[in-house]
């Protein structure tokens, strides 16, 4: 029977030779991945109440990213109860090295074909590696930390084809914003989002892991890219020794529920307007609204690329008078291949002020939240009223190209005008 990628993975982790859409099955699931903020302070007292031990201590990987850098109380305890537990757990442990959709993949932990479970929305980032990987709470996780498995029910594929190529100035961000204005949040409706076409097989992988993290913003369980020479590529420079990607295809004869095809080519540069993602239009609907902070963060918006596309914009400007530009690299690494590459003195130049790498006012934490009637436009996934601080906040969502030029002009406005081509 034909299978979409998405069902051959749950088919091969629930011990199946098929699966069909619609059915409930149990999952082994291949790795699981939990945080300081939904980790140890959640799972723990359960898998006490339980008596459990840990289904495979080699399968459970903790990363400290919420609480970093710990500078309240409340903050350093939950910081050394995920270092004490680690230890008394014996899992891999990743400190204060980064926000965990970025750190677990660039340290080889997912391949191809494999199911994995992550204590976070926006886990299905992992679906750009092949993988099937989704959010679950604390009292789902405990539960497959205990026992190794998860029941699933199967889902139905979205396929989401962009034909062409993305132009100057636009990036993978622009495809999600664009895909969250014409869908909607809901427009995944939990299934299977997976995407294909010309234009994301030119993609590196960190722009792909842009678009699996995303389909949480569309509503879908997972997004997903089926594996090719640039996923292998990246797993094996990461230490991975991944299935040739031929073996995770889905089949060419598999049904998709929906398919919708859009033109990457004519993409304009897209901003999302408060409250939402949805809110997403061409940024000339936006002429010069002006922005007291641009903020270049997050899982979707600072990993290396995203602050590489950011300093193209920056270097020889300035920030527009007024205009604060904050700076948290997704992780320690890309931060500091930046660094070597030149691309943190473009921030440095220009007065921005380098955050930790973590999730920062992107969930709400650390120092740097919004004031009070604060503008602000951010490289995050969300912009949810009061997520990343005071109610009375404003948050405009756009690409690393698009906070960056906010943050020279001072005020929305088209990437491509400060863009020069000649440096790409």
């Amino acid at each position: 029977m034909p299978m979409t990628l998405a069902q051959k993975i749950i088919a091969r982790a629930s011990g199946r030779d098929s699966v069909v859409s619609g059915e409930v099955v149990t999952a082994a699931v291949d790795l699981a991945m939990i945080h300081d903020s939904g980790g140890p302070r959640r799972v723990e007292p359960i898998l006490e109440r339980l008596g459990a031990d840990l289904f495979d201590r080699e399968r459970v990987v903790l990363i400290s990213d919420h609480f970093v850098p710990g500078n309240t109380p409340q903050a350093r305890e939950i910081l050394n109860g995920a270092r004490d537990w680690a230890k008394q757990r014996n899992v891999t442990f990743y400190d204060s090295l980064g926000i965990c959709h970025v750190v677990l993949p660039e340290r080889g932990h997912l391949k191809p074909g494999q199911f994995v479970v992550g204590g976070d929305s926006h886990s299905p980032t992992g679906g750009a590696f092949g993988a099937y990987m989704f959010g679950i709470g604390a009292t789902e996780m405990a539960g497959v930390l205990a026992t190794g498995e998860i029941w699933i029910r199967v889902p139905e594929t979205i396929f989401i084809e962009w034909t062409g190529r993305l132009g100057p100035g636009l990036t993978a961000k622009d495809i999600m914003l664009a895909l969250c204005g014409r869908l909607g949040m809901d427009g995944g409706r939990y299934q299977a989002v997976q995407y294909g076409g010309t234009a994301i097989a030119h993609l590196d992988m960190q722009e792909r892991m842009t678009l699996a993290n995303m389909a949480a913003e569309l509503g879908g369980q997972t997004g997903l890219i089926a594996p090719d020479a640039i996923t292998i590529d990246y797993l094996r420079a990461a230490g991975a020794e991944p299935d040739p990607p031929e073996l995770w295809q889905g089949d060419v004869d598999a049904a998709f529920d929906e398919h919708h095809v859009f033109d990457a080519d004519a993409l304009a540069p897209q901003i999302a307007a408060p409250h939402s993602p949805a809110n997403s239009a061409d940024v000339d609907l936006y002429p010069a609204t002006p922005v007291d902070i641009a903020y270049i963060g997050a899982c979707t918006g600072a990993k290396y690329g995203d602050l590489k596309r950011a300093a193209d914009i920056l270097r020889g400007r300035n920030c527009a008078g007024g205009v604060t530009l904050l700076v948290a690299p997704a992780s320690r690494r890309d931060q500091d291949r930046a660094e070597a590459e030149g691309i943190m003195a473009v921030f440095e130049d220009v007065g921005a002020r380098i955050l930790p790498n973590a999730c920062g006012i992107c969930a709400g934490y650390g120092t740097e939240r919004l004031g009070e009637d604060i503008t602000c436009i951010s490289s995050t996934a969300r912009n949810f009223r009061g997520r990343m601080g005071a109610a009375s906040s404003k948050v405009y969502l756009g690409s690393p190209y698009s906070v960056a030029a906010a943050a020279v002009t001072g005020h929305l406005c088209d990437p491509r005008d400060l863009l020069d081509t000649r440096a790409l």
